[in-house]
């Protein structure tokens, strides 16, 4: 059912992507500090992955409509106009950098770059999600980030629904996804709420625990073509598709303990893609789940939303 691609093998995988003119899955390693993609045809002998080095950690990433990426790194989001291409700093972040970093995010479908961050010591809930609105005419040069939300320790799990009407977003370490209402145009939220509440770790819990139960904590997300939630459970080697309502509707096990963000791709957005981890694993795990960290993909019935463009 899941196949790995091939060498596609990371430290700590995320921020997939599909990019539909590319024909081409782009994701992250963070702590490997760099980018990846695919070249020709996924599963074929002639396919291969690129990979392009980075100074720091990169956080997440979204093609650019214009051309290349732009990408949110430790300590601001910049603009790449090409593959390997030169950096550019147009957004800067007031957080110390040597604590903080920009961790997931995603654009909107009106074009603004969204990343939350988040706080490596994990001593406290100060980290934020972040709005990038770069558009024409949408203000002065340099464009400023401005803060939508905070009070997490670990920001993941931004999706938006295809109605445009609610923003998801997650706090790891606590276990939880939240959402609120949003408007989309106005680019505001309200209405605040708990859309699930996962069970902490139980204290002694290992993989091979036979007692002891655990669905694992919310890292990177996706909704598909009919509005659900597809949540990658880090730890709990699943992932969950939630309805609109936050219930579970399927539990999609993984072959790998520690799945970290899911996309839809391929030209009918069919074809799920998830990024996994391997980083601080143990020996035994990985042999037991050589997949872990790779990319992996399935087919799905339902499909998924294409990727939202950087507008710039």
């Amino acid at each position: 059912m899941w196949t790995s691609i091939d060498n596609s093998l990371c430290e700590l995988g995320e921020s997939p992507f599909w990019h539909p003119r590319e024909r081409a899955l782009y994701w992250l390693d963070i702590p490997g500090r760099a980018v990846l993609r695919t070249r020709g045809e996924i599963g074929t002998p002639s396919a291969t992955v690129e990979r392009w080095a980075l100074s720091t950690e990169p956080g997440c990433m979204a093609p650019a409509r214009s051309g290349g990426l732009v990408i949110a790194l430790r300590d601001g989001i910049y603009r790449a106009r090409e593959w390997g291409g030169e950096l550019v700093a147009i957004a800067r972040v007031e957080h110390d950098v040597r604590t903080m970093r920009f961790n997931d995010g995603k654009c909107d479908a009106l074009g603004r770059f969204w990343s939350g961050s988040i706080n490596e010591a994990k001593d406290r809930a100060n980290a934020a999600l972040y709005c990038l609105d770069a558009r024409p005419g949408r203000g002065a040069a340099p464009a400023a980030l401005a803060q939508m939300a905070n009070q997490v320790t670990t920001a993941n799990g931004l999706a938006f629904s295809p109605d445009a009407r609610t923003l998801y977003w997650a706090d790891t370490p606590a276990h939880q996804v939240r959402a609120w209402d949003w408007d989309a145009e106005a680019n505001t939220l309200s209405q605040p709420r708990v859309f699930r509440q996962f069970d902490a770790k139980p204290e002694g819990w290992t993989p091979d625990s036979p007692m002891l139960r655990y669905a694992g904590r919310p890292d990177g997300a996706t909704v598909d073509a009919q509005g659900h939630y597809w949540v990658a459970m880090f730890e709990g080697a699943q992932l969950l598709r939630l309805a609109p309502l936050g219930e579970t509707v399927a539990a999609v096990p993984v072959p790998a303990q520690c799945p970290t963000m899911p996309c839809f791709g391929g030209d009918d957005l069919k074809t799920l893609f998830v990024t996994t981890a391997r980083k601080g694993r143990p020996a035994a795990e990985i042999e037991r789940l050589p997949a872990s960290g790779t990319v992996v993909s399935m087919r799905v019935d339902t499909p998924g939303l294409p990727v939202a463009f950087f507008e710039d």
